[in-house]
């Protein structure tokens, strides 16, 4: 792998090493270990554990995301979903995007030391820090290797508002830590749920818990006092878009005390294309003509399309009582103070792991 080649910006989340900038130091040392583990759950997977030289990621303002900076521990992902846009990060290691992104796994084993440096540093502004927007910072191996309750430690002794998007339950392990953190700064906690489906949550989603036990994770958190929103991402054309399915899922996510729903329609970049392409013609061979046709200017469905799933799910929203979130903000989890003004926000299209 040319880990000598691998900058701080090819690093970032996806949609920042889309908007590539002049070459920089390369991220880790040169020194990797590569292990494996006789277990059934880590079986097949090898994992690389590198030095990181910087955690914080800034994104590109060209980028479609709300947020300036990311931290993503993880390169690689376990949850193996067909659709991640993030398969094309592995391409920068020289690593296979489809199977090689679900069993060649990159850990930052001192990504929390090194992120609490960059903290006290006095360049350093304070700026909100996301996590899980490039590969699950909760996936199977965090189990392993226990990187978040470290993270997390670091942004709490510097009051750093940040948040984390997760399809993993093993966010629950650290709730005492998140509780900690949101009494002294801001915290946005979202679990993504697309669908409900078991079949389809099967085959797209094969290493990522069931959309129930991510549902509990809300429930859970909700109970706790922190509240988290759910992204309803992906919406699956002609899988999971019916409007019957949508609203069985808004229905579930509202009952578990979701705080809000953002319906987000699956986008298929270059990396993610292809493999979940060669799993439609797998799975569902009598969509792929389809699905050429709905995609064939570009990585995303059409904005007709977008709109339509919006649309119903926010309706679907109002009806069970709950609503959109407003783009680009952390949730609130500690007692909030005088009420802000409410303002206009767009709809956003986010990037999921």
């Amino acid at each position: 792998m040319r880990w000598e080649n691998l900058t701080a910006e090819s690093a970032a989340s996806g949609a920042a090493a889309e908007h590539g900038r002049a070459a920089e130091p390369a991220l880790f040392d040169a020194n990797t270990v590569v292990r494996t583990f006789d277990t059934p759950e880590f079986r097949g997977i090898t994992f690389h554990e590198v030095r990181a030289r910087s955690v914080l990621n800034r994104v590109p303002g060209a980028s479609r995301m709300p947020f300036e900076w990311t931290v993503n521990p993880y390169r690689g992902c376990t949850h193996a979903c067909v659709y991640c846009f993030a398969r094309k990060t592995h391409s920068y290691l020289d690593l296979d995007t489809g199977l090689g992104f679900d069993t060649q796994i990159v850990v930052k084993v001192n990504a929390p030391e090194v992120l609490r440096r960059q903290l006290a540093s006095r360049r350093w502004q304070g700026d909100h820090v996301a996590m899980g927007t490039n590969v699950d910072c909760y996936q199977r191996a965090e189990g392993r290797y226990r990187l978040m309750p470290g993270i997390i430690g670091a942004l709490t002794e510097h009051a750093n508002p940040f948040s984390i998007l997760t399809k993993g339950t093993l966010i629950l392990r650290d709730l005492d830590l998140l509780v900690r953190a949101a009494e002294v700064t801001d915290v946005g906690i979202s679990v993504s749920v697309g669908f409900l489906d078991p079949e389809l949550w099967r085959t797209v989603e094969p290493g990522t818990p069931a959309p129930e036990r991510r549902l509990d994770v809300v429930r859970t958190l909700g109970e706790h006092g922190i509240g988290c929103g759910v992204l309803m991402a992906p919406v699956v054309p002609f899988l999971s878009d019916h409007p019957d399915q949508l609203r069985a899922t808004v229905r579930a996510i509202a009952a578990a005390g979701a705080t809000s729903v953002t319906p987000l329609t699956l986008h298929l970049r270059p990396g993610a294309r292809e493999w979940f392409m060669a799993w439609l013609g797998r799975h569902h061979p009598h969509l792929v003509r389809r699905y050429e046709r709905l995609y064939a200017a570009g990585a995303y469905a059409p904005t007709w399309y977008q709109r339509r799933i919006t649309r119903q799910v926010h309706d679907l929203a109002r009806e069970y009582g709950i609503g959109p979130a407003r783009a680009g903000l952390a949730r609130r989890i500690r007692p909030a103070g005088p009420a802000e003004p409410e303002t206009a926000a767009e709809p956003t299209q986010l990037t999921l792991m």
